[in-house]
């Protein structure tokens, strides 16, 4: 399994549209991407409320996960997206 750290941009955290956004690509993704905060229980990046459940804020670090084909490409292209000030696009 594959996995990327990444901190979270966006000013508001993963929580409305910055969630949206990143639940959108994830789930867009050719595989399943999953994402902790710390030594949560992961859940599913392609989730608006798995996102918001992990109350990550500005600032927290989080890790993103998959495997099978394509999982590099997905999981930077999410990672790129977490790792972006969401708040205003």
């Amino acid at each position: 399994m594959l996995e990327r750290r990444v901190t979270v941009a966006s000013k508001v955290g993963l929580h409305a549209r910055p969630a949206a956004l990143v639940a959108k690509a994830a789930a867009a993704q050719p595989v399943k991407i999953m994402i902790r905060k710390d030594d949560t229980d992961p859940v599913e990046a392609g989730s608006i409320l798995g996102l918001m459940t992990l109350g990550a804020a500005h600032g927290d670090e989080v890790v993103l996960a998959a495997e099978g084909e394509g999982a590099e490409a997905a999981l930077e292209h999410v990672a790129r997206l977490v790792a972006t000030d969401l708040d205003n696009n």
